[in-house]
């Protein structure tokens, strides 16, 4: 898995990565079963003129390529609702592709019992 931290306008800190890292781990769980190469990229934005924060999450892997991204004035509030917001939106694509899956199996279930009627 291949975690990246960007920081844009503003200084890398242990304090923030230490705080992604210990949020992420969920994430890290729920990925645990799926195929290589997962890529999870965090990119943080300071506002230049005024207390905004932005923070942007991107996760690839070879079933999901997802994004999402917050804005606001508190930092560690926002880049917390944007990995729970990745979690939650992770969660209904994996539900998604399952009930894809399902129903490509009951279509071919059918299909089997239609063609030996």
């Amino acid at each position: 898995m291949n975690k990246k931290f960007t920081h844009r306008h503003m200084e890398p800190t242990p304090a923030i990565e230490a705080h992604a890292n210990a949020q992420l781990v969920k994430i890290e769980e729920f990925l645990t079963h799926e195929r290589e190469p997962i890529h999870l990229e965090l990119i943080f934005h300071d506002g230049k003129l005024h207390a905004h924060f932005k923070v942007e999450f991107i996760l690839k892997t070879p079933h999901y390529d997802l994004f999402i991204e917050k804005e606001g004035p508190h930092f560690y509030q926002i880049m917390d609702e944007v990995i729970d917001a990745m979690y939650s939106k992770l969660r209904k694509e994996k539900d998604r592709l399952l009930e894809e899956r399902k129903e490509g199996a009951r279509e071919k279930e059918i299909k089997k019992w239609q063609d030996v009627e």
